[in-house]
């Protein structure tokens, strides 16, 4: 039996010894046209995770926050900061494994734009992001009503650019710490969960009483729809996209080869590693 493979899709042709024909019962495997559809299982699957894991998130963090102000300050600020980091760790470790766990519009756009997502899922995986969202803030509104419904949004309690400003650079910091834990394979990827909701948790400590820390325009547009309030709704959906996508391609800039760890390590410092090199081509 020989094999004969042809052309960029793989075409295999199995062809027995003193038989010149065809052997229909092998069907040639599928075309890249055909893998790529986007309506499957596993896409659903995926779609599902993240309209789940962005509900989790906004429900834990913005319940933090409704509480706090219900309750007179009970949780504290430093609390709330550190409800959103712990969020997001556990989501990433929870079904990061099904989706990528980007339950935010502007880390999905940044991945498209250094193509490491495909952009004809972009819609999908948005939509999803905001419908969980949404779907979040409503189920807050329906608990916590009365005296207890607060906002649970973002507003900016300085000046516009202040606020554009500052969502502009935590993003940009969130999304370079999510590019080199989550993209670079020489990276302990065990510890995405950690370094990413860590991130988190620094920035809304600092930058909560001033923006809202939102870094994700999910988490604003959900609470607004809800509640009817866009003042400043602007800021949060074009600064964290234009942060993101930023911080995106200034790590793959300075991303400085695409040798895993383990094969530095194995053969001397990188650095002895290039002057060998060197040598080698003079």
């Amino acid at each position: 039996m020989a094999e004969v493979s042809t052309g960029v899709n793989g075409v295999t042709l199995d062809i027995k010894d003193g038989d010149h024909h065809m052997n229909h019962n092998n069907l040639p495997p599928k075309t890249n046209q055909d893998s790529d559809c986007i309506i499957s299982i596993p896409f659903i699957q995926k779609v599902i995770a993240e309209v789940l894991g962005t509900y989790f998130l906004i429900f834990t963090g913005c319940a933090a926050v409704v509480v706090d102000a219900a309750s007179n300050n009970a949780v504290s600020h430093a609390g709330v900061s550190v409800v959103w980091g712990l969020v997001v760790m556990v989501m990433v470790y929870s079904v990061g494994h099904i989706p990528g766990a980007h339950f935010n519009p502007a880390v999905t756009i940044a991945f498209a734009t250094c193509k490491r997502f495909p952009w004809k899922q972009v819609p999908a995986y948005l939509a999803a992001q905001i419908l969980g969202s949404t779907l979040a803030s409503g189920t807050l509104r329906l608990i916590f009503s009365g005296t207890q419904n607060h906002f649970a949004g973002t507003l900016p309690t300085g000046s516009d650019m202040q606020s554009f400003v500052l969502e502009f650079v935590i993003t940009f910091y969130l999304m370079f710490v999510i590019s080199g834990v989550a993209t670079d394979n020489r990276a302990i990827g065990e510890l995405a969960g950690l370094a990413v909701g860590s991130t988190i948790l620094l920035n809304v400590m600092f930058a909560g009483p001033i923006s809202g820390a939102s870094m994700n325009p999910a988490r604003s547009l959900g609470p607004a729809i809800v509640s009817s309030q866009y003042k400043g709704i602007w800021i949060y959906l074009v600064a964290p996209t234009c942060g993101a996508v930023a911080g995106a391609w200034v790590y793959n800039i300075i991303r400085f080869t695409d040798k895993p760890l383990r094969e530095i390590t194995t053969t001397g410092s990188f650095l002895k590693g290039l002057g060998l090199s060197r040598s080698g081509s003079n």
